[in-house]
């Protein structure tokens, strides 16, 4: 256990340090190329905090593990809508902009839609992962031609914070996203394996170790990806970045995996789970519709319902 314990701590600090250099590194693409931060955040951030998942995913799936993989994948987009975006609005308010109600938004929460309907019969079956592949080119075209996010193109000064730490040469820009990345998805997985160890040695079963440990796990690029944001206010980046996360959780995880290896979907995650993503899903729309805003309150709101939620999760087994 003490080993475990180290490794999470190591985990932990690698997360930390990659969310910085990610953060660094799309900043520093944002005012070269002066390319919208919700942009970036939707894709090169997204697409980085995303790695987690995948590595865990490709690994449980083809180690019979279905439960735990789509466990991972369910707990992580209600963890990104929930205890992101909550402990993100309580650092710093969020803005939420037009483009993230009318498409980043509505882009989300169609994928969710798409996600569990392929679920319905029990199985995500080949044919469905061909689908969500194909939804997958469809999204970064949308995003390149920038319709899926809003393709305004922006000034940097008028987006961007100074900052001197920002790397200035372009190939330092891209060191640090690459580099960043790949800290983050190496000390996710160093952080998942010594978290899944240690609730196993407790017997708790795969998909609450799905739901839970490790979906908290791999969504920690994401939250310390966004309080870093949030905290050197590029709201636009976090939010750009939890929505982006949620569609490539399913379109680049899910997706390409079930292309190779048919998922099978437990009853109870189909019944409860995923009507349970679903839900904080649309609770986020009269959250930033309202006040267009993720502020302390909306925050503490999120945070208290992700709460409840591992409440109900955890309880049977205390």
């Amino acid at each position: 256990m003490p080993l475990q314990l180290f490794l999470f701590a190591l985990g932990l600090a690698l997360v930390y340090f990659g969310a910085e250099w990610l953060l660094k590194g799309a900043v520093g693409v944002v005012r070269r190329y002066s390319v919208s931060p919700l942009i970036v955040g939707a894709t090169v951030v997204a697409l980085g905090t995303s790695m987690p998942e995948f590595v865990f995913n490709l690994f449980a799936a083809f180690s019979d593990e279905d439960g735990l993989a789509l466990g991972n994948i369910v707990g992580s987009n209600i963890c990104n809508i929930a205890l992101v975006l909550g402990a993100s609005g309580l650092v710093f308010p969020l803005l939420a902009s037009r483009d993230v109600l009318t498409k980043g938004y509505l882009s989300m929460m169609l994928v969710l839609i798409v996600f569990y309907l392929v679920a319905l019969d029990g199985t995500i079956s080949r044919i469905d992962g061909m689908a969500l592949a194909a939804m997958l080119i469809i999204f970064v075209f949308l995003i390149v031609r920038g319709r899926a996010y809003g393709g305004e193109r922006k000034t940097s000064d008028a987006v961007l914070p100074e900052d001197a730490n920002v790397p200035a040469s372009g190939p330092r820009k891209w060191m640090f996203l690459f580099a960043g990345a790949l800290l983050l998805a190496g000390g996710a997985w160093l952080m998942v394996k010594a978290a899944v160890n240690i609730a196993t040695m407790l017997g708790v079963s795969s998909v609450i170790i799905g739901l839970t440990v490790v979906a908290v796990g791999t969504s920690l690029p994401e939250l310390v990806t966004s309080l870093v944001g949030a905290l050197k206010g590029e709201a636009e980046l976090s939010v750009g970045n939890v929505l982006g996360s949620n569609i490539l959780n399913v379109l680049f995880v899910v997706g390409p995996i079930a292309m190779f290896r048919p998922l099978h979907v437990e009853a109870n995650v189909l019944a409860v789970h995923f009507p349970v993503m679903l839900a904080f899903g649309l609770v986020l729309l009269p959250i930033v519709w309202v006040r267009r805003r993720i502020g302390r309150m909306e925050g503490v709101f999120l945070l208290t319902g992700f709460l409840a939620y591992l409440a109900y999760l955890v309880m049977p087994y205390l």
